[in-house]
């Protein structure tokens, strides 16, 4: 092993498995894609590290553990379509890609949507769609998707993401605001109702324009 290889490995044995992601699906994903390929090089010793790193426009990529802890959360099948709201340099799509049918992705910033493309194409991924938009509010999507996720936080889930996922599907989000956020998962179980299941703490980036939007009463 070169030492960065090493750090990959001592990345999913001495702090993602402790951490009890230990989905064996998601271990091999995370074994697959290098996060080392999809942060600037003048990053990649710190690839590895357990820790938030900045990929540009004021963006970061998740932790190892987060991410990881996500991945396993969400549970994707290999049978299931994945709408991804914020691609940022394109690590976590890769990762469901890898467990999913196809992957839509929507990232704000055109530029990070740019760099996911190359990344994504230098490691031969290509059961994605990259698209550019403001999903802080709308999911840009015609079509109900199974699983949306996505990777920023938000203040609450919006209507838009709720009415995009197809009955039987789910949504899972990072929601709160400053140091108090939960991962909270939403089932859509029928037409006109949905479960939500609040599983861990964590905090994250909160999602670029995800302000709220006030409430008018008549």
């Amino acid at each position: 092993m070169t030492k960065l290889d090493n750090a990959h490995f001592n990345m999913l044995e001495q702090q993602v498995r402790p951490s009890d992601v230990l989905d064996p699906r998601v271990l091999d994903a995370l074994s697959c894609i290098d996060r080392a390929d999809f942060v600037d090089e003048s990053l990649a010793g710190l690839a590895y590290a357990d820790t938030d790193l900045p990929i540009g426009f004021g963006q970061v990529i998740l932790s190892p553990v987060v991410q990881g802890r996500l991945l396993q959360a969400l549970n994707v099948q290999a049978d299931e379509d994945v709408l991804e709201i914020g691609t940022g340099s394109g690590y976590f799509t890769a990762l469901l890609a890898t467990l999913a049918n196809y992957v839509t992705s929507i990232e704000v910033v055109p530029e990070l949507s740019a760099l996911a493309g190359e990344n994504l194409a230098k490691a031969k991924v290509d059961n994605v769609q990259l698209m550019v938009g403001d999903a802080s509010h709308d999911c840009l999507s015609t079509d109900r998707v199974k699983v949306i996720i996505s990777t920023a936080a938000l203040t609450k889930v919006p209507d838009a993401f709720l009415q995009s996922v197809s009955v039987g599907g789910r949504i899972l989000a990072v929601v709160g605001e400053g140091d108090a956020m939960t991962v909270q998962q939403t089932h859509r179980i029928n037409e006109r109702e949905w479960q939500t299941t609040t599983l861990f703490e964590t905090v994250v980036p909160e999602m670029i324009n995800a302000e709220a939007k006030p409430v008018f009463e008549f």
